[in-house]
């Protein structure tokens, strides 16, 4: 079967809205998504909408970039959309991108670069603006020939027009997600750049916190890693989930829905009925 539990919309720093999304996993045979955009919940009501008009298992979600010295990102599902704790601590969140987004344009423009804040939300379109929306705007204007060098050379981190986001650590977005009522999953962890033993301590570190899964099958994982996260997984008691981190245009490369087996998921636990629809 072919699922996919890490979506982007345009909502956070994807291309397609929610509604596209579903759309497009119903014509390539996605029998159950997530969206879980970036530090928002916006687009979910339209996204679950649009999953029961198409006949698509959909799943709540959200994803959380953790403060840690890795690469750590926390995706929650299942959660109470309504949750006042929650969509106050994703505020804060979106608070603190707007101000790092004012620095990126001050530097940038501090380079000769003329953008404006203007153009950059005007490119995202929804409630969340990121660096992807840098870097499109940086290429529209031929400040780089495309969005890869454009975050080489002006967005990622050691770019001449970089800015440190501010983060909560990984136990604090567990404890978020557990508290609205969710399960959380440690996303991509082919992305934290570990040793065997770190690595191991840290998931040892986040199951005792309250950790649900873990993002076995991955676009950013290689056939070894689905394998070794798999062990992993089932040597610490964590669910295996999957997901493809589709942004669209802005993560070319990267096609919605990933191949598992059947039974490998525990989709009750995640309120879906594979059954009904």
């Amino acid at each position: 079967m072919r699922v996919d539990l890490h979506l982007h919309s345009n909502c956070s720093d994807g291309t397609l809205s929610p509604g596209d999304l579903v759309q497009l996993a119903k014509d390539r045979g996605v029998v159950v998504i997530s969206l879980t955009d970036h530090d928002t919940t916006e687009g979910l009501d339209e996204f679950m909408r649009s999953c029961e008009r198409a006949s698509v298992h959909g799943i709540v979600g959200v994803e959380l970039s953790a403060d840690a010295p890795y690469t750590v990102h926390i995706l929650g599902y299942r959660f109470r959309r309504d949750d006042a704790f929650l969509e106050k601590y994703l505020s804060s969140l979106r608070e603190y991108r707007d101000k790092r987004n004012a620095a990126i344009c001050k530097k940038l423009n501090q380079l000769g670069i003329e953008i404006s804040l203007k153009e950059v939300e005007a490119e995202a379109g929804g409630e969340v603006v990121a660096r992807p929306h840098f870097a499109r705007v940086l290429v529209r204007k031929g400040y780089a020939p495309d969005l890869h060098s454009a975050f080489r050379r002006f967005l990622a981190k050691g770019g001449l027009a970089y800015v440190p986001r501010v983060r909560f650590s990984p136990i604090e977005c567990i404890d978020l997600i557990s508290k609205s009522g969710g399960v959380s999953v440690l996303a991509h962890p082919g992305e934290i750049d570990a040793g065997d033993e770190e690595f191991f301590r840290i998931l040892r570190e986040l199951k005792a916190a309250g950790l649900w899964g873990l993002e076995c099958y991955s676009a950013h994982h290689k056939g070894e890693d689905v394998f070794r996260f798999l062990r992993l997984a089932d040597e610490l008691g964590l669910r295996p989930t999957a997901g493809s981190d589709f942004h669209g245009e802005n993560r070319p490369g990267v096609d919605i829905g990933i191949a598992i087996p059947d039974e490998i998921i525990p989709w009750d636990e995640l309120g879906i009925n594979l059954r009904r629809i």
